[in-house]
């Protein structure tokens, strides 16, 4: 019998796609139970041990929400400027692809993975704009909350009563190499809220109203999300740290959830 041999434009394609897979940057998100437990917050800290460390790194996009304390950790970072566009017959600042890719940074930070980018980009939702950066070889750390996954985003809306239109598709999630799972314990999040230190005082009144009641179905998105990745997780255990002037514990990073090798 003649051995069969593989056929030559499928083991090409093969190779490509291994090449290609090989030259692609790293996806790490930091994905939060809700609003307002530190997402932005961890992966600013994080990103000064990797710049300790050596790696060269650049904010491509922040939203800091107006809260001091994840503010003064963009200090000592390098910030990538935004661009000013025209959507709407209004100017906003967006993230500049274009000025990234030119960079290529060892590690750009991009927060809000859900977020819909302004009218003419080249990109509408700034997950696309993250799959440019991986496809170009550069890592990527970015942000989103559980009610942002595709998936689950009726389930908790059905949990919460508030439904939000931006969201992020399964497999940018399925296909992360890393994401890291970040909470805090509600009476330590409403505080927050309390504070100002989430939203502003009107915003932060309906907030608590509405999608921050506390109760037993709140961690039910980020534990559907964590079996999304089954046998991918470890447990982390992070001693609490003061947040300066939040008065709050540092976010508890309790899973990470990693790509199969």
């Amino acid at each position: 019998m003649a051995e069969q041999r593989p056929d030559p434009d499928q083991l090409l394609a093969r190779i490509r796609e291994e090449e290609a897979q090989a030259k692609r940057g790293r996806l790490k998100i930091f994905f939060g139970a809700s609003a307002g437990v530190g997402k932005t917050y961890a992966m600013l800290a994080a990103a000064h041990t990797a710049q300790s460390q050596a790696i060269k790194v650049l904010i491509g996009v922040i939203e800091t929400h107006g809260r001091a304390e994840t503010q003064a950790l963009i200090e000592g970072l390098e910030v990538l400027p935004l661009k000013r566009v025209i959507d709407k017959q209004r100017t906003v600042s967006e993230f500049d692809l274009d000025a990234a890719l030119a960079r290529a940074p060892g590690l750009i930070l991009i927060d809000e993975l859900a977020h819909s980018n302004a009218v003419g980009s080249r990109h509408p939702k700034r997950w696309q704009d993250v799959e440019e950066l991986l496809s170009a070889g550069i890592d990527v750390w970015s942000t989103m909350n559980v009610q942002h996954l595709e998936s689950l985003n009726d389930i908790v809306g059905g949990i919460t009563g508030i439904r939000v239109w931006e969201t992020v598709p399964d497999h940018v999630f399925d296909t992360a190499d890393e994401v890291v799972i970040v909470d805090l314990p509600p009476d330590d999040l409403l505080q927050r809220l309390k504070e100002g230190k989430v939203y502003l005082a009107q915003q932060a009144e309906r907030a608590v109203q509405n999608f921050f009641r506390k109760g037993p179905d709140r961690p039910a998105g980020t534990g559907a999300a964590a079996h999304r990745r089954p046998g991918r997780q470890r447990h982390v255990a992070v001693p609490p740290k003061q947040r300066g002037e939040t008065g709050v514990g540092h976010p508890r990073l309790a899973t990470r959830l990693h790509r199969a090798p």
